[in-house]
């Protein structure tokens, strides 16, 4: 187990480090039928977010890229992922040296609130966030100052997001119960269960990791402070993956409660611009 006085930011990101294979090689992600399938973006990302043509493009939080990568079938010139974790990293490199895309990406070795530091400026048109993303901040505003530093002056912005509010619901004795901070705090909420969420994880045991909420008035404020009009914002009643365990599985990557449940917002989306 880790020391219970390491920094909660660095047991995050050794959590993430150790996820990396299982990830990849997981039905989960489904990277084989990815590459078969012709490497697209999401149908339903590719509808909200448009074509991409002639567009330099960033993927905060990248993991190992599929995602990254996937953006290029929406017409990017290029596209550049940036996560903390080396593994991660090293692994999306070997993607897009398998997919053969490694001409127009790349991947930097790069936290979030190290970006001012690390990476150039005003150098991309269209930033990307992905599910499950932000959560692993403490601070909202230290993300939206990455993005503003990322993005040229006249640039647009994707994200989906765990809602919330999901982020705190329990199900127990046929109704909800709610524990945590809906709002952003400085005190993390800490998971110490054994696994992650995706299958044969179970032997991915003695990681606590530690998460952040921030509600939906704070993502759009921390945006807003940069200049960012939001010309989307969508609550969903389903999510990406398996929550809770009588979820239903209605599609690829598309869960929802059952429909004799009181439905609530599992995941949300934005489409912000500037300029």
């Amino acid at each position: 187990m880790p020391d219970k006085f390491e920094d909660p930011e660095e047991e995050n990101r050794k959590y993430w480090e150790s996820v990396v294979e299982t990830h990849f090689a997981s039905n989960f992600y489904e990277v084989d039928a990815w590459i078969n399938g012709g490497m697209k973006a999401r149908p339903w990302e590719a509808d909200v977010i448009g074509r991409l043509d002639n567009k330099d493009a960033v993927h905060l939080q990248c993991h190992f890229g599929k995602d990254t990568l996937s953006l290029l079938s929406l017409g990017a010139a290029s596209v550049t992922g940036i996560d903390y974790s080396e593994s991660a990293i090293q692994k999306a490199r070997e993607l897009a040296v398998i997919t053969e895309l490694s001409d127009r990406s790349a991947f930097e070795l790069c936290a979030v609130k190290d970006v001012p530091n690390l990476m150039t400026p005003k150098r991309f048109d269209f930033a990307y966030v992905s599910l499950g993303a932000i959560c692993w901040i403490p601070a909202i505003s230290t993300w939206a100052k990455a993005i503003d530093y990322l993005l040229k002056d006249t640039a647009t912005l994707f994200v989906h997001e765990v809602h919330p509010l999901a982020q705190i619901l329990n199900r127990g004795n046929g109704g909800w119960s709610l524990d945590g901070e809906y709002f952003e705090s400085e005190v993390a909420m800490i998971d110490e269960s054994d696994g992650s969420y995706t299958e044969n994880s179970e032997n991915l045991r003695g990681y606590r990791t530690h998460i952040w909420n921030h509600s939906i008035g704070e993502v759009v404020t921390s945006l807003s402070n940069f200049g960012f009009s939001i010309s989307r914002l969508d609550e969903h009643s389903w999510t990406s993956f398996q929550q809770f365990p009588e979820m239903i599985k209605t599609g690829t990557e598309r869960y929802v409660l059952p429909s004799d449940w009181l439905q609530l917002p599992l995941s949300f989306t934005i489409l912000a611009s500037r300029g």
